[in-house]
């Protein structure tokens, strides 16, 4: 992945017309524990700094509309923005110009779907819950392509040396896939998940194989990224992805 101003741009061959970003937490006016680019209107920020931010967001990249920006629930729902532009969902697919795909995160992971012929894109949100639950395999319905002809792009998340959870998550997982038990490992008496490994699993189960991004961890890299395991509260970051030129 490469970086660009205050954002990153997924290192993977999509085909000409589909453009993706992930933001970072610079770049925005926000202050305290917002600081800077929260795009979150839910998390206690201002109004219009938020306000603010998004607009930037906007400028910079010069969108063709507002992004369709979710109610995120941490469940398995996608929105088809082709007949829907809002509403409560993990998700969001669409094959039309007009429309930008955007999930928001801060530690549950962000990831950004495309054919290879460029003519649908989609963007989920995929915190351990959602994955278990089938989020990715929602999309990827939702996206109606085959998984063979599908690219995949992991944006930043927790790490796996940061994710510190309980066994009832290694449970919601092995119970779905004995082979998801390689996602987990103990150390120091804690319990540690792989989102990145559970994620690629769930992807390959549906023929998903060009996999890309995944390594960044938001936990450990503060100046970089917002991190709501490590600080409580904090913004949210944006992984977006659209048809344009």
């Amino acid at each position: 992945m490469t970086s660009a101003h205050d954002w990153i741009v997924p290192d993977w061959p999509a085909p000409i017309g589909v453009r993706a970003v992930s933001t970072t937490r610079t770049g925005g006016v926000s202050t305290g524990p917002y600081r800077s680019l929260n795009l979150a209107t839910h998390v206690g920020d201002a109004p219009a700094a938020v306000a603010e931010n998004r607009g930037r967001l906007r400028e910079r990249l010069q969108l063709p509309v507002e992004p369709a920006w979710l109610e995120q629930v941490h469940g398995t729902g996608i929105l088809d923005l082709d007949s829907a532009a809002s509403g409560p969902a993990d998700g969001a697919v669409t094959g039309r110009a007009d429309r930008v795909c955007v999930v928001m995160t801060a530690d549950c992971l962000p990831l950004l779907l495309c054919g290879r012929d460029g003519d649908r894109v989609g963007a989920v949100h995929a915190g351990w819950r959602g994955l278990a639950a089938g989020v990715i395999e929602a999309g990827l319905d939702r996206l109606g392509l085959p998984g063979a002809s599908v690219l995949a792009w992991l944006g930043p998340a927790i790490g796996p040396t940061a994710f510190a959870v309980g066994e009832e998550v290694r449970e919601a997982f092995v119970c779905h896939d004995p082979g998801a038990a390689q996602a987990f490992r103990h150390r120091d008496g804690e319990l540690y998940a792989d989102l990145y490994m559970l994620a690629r699993q769930r992807l390959e189960a549906r023929g998903v194989t060009a996999v890309y991004g995944g390594g960044r961890c938001t936990w450990s890299e503060p100046e970089q990224f917002y991190s709501y395991r490590r600080d409580g509260t904090t913004g949210r970051m944006a992984s977006l992805i659209w048809l344009g030129g």
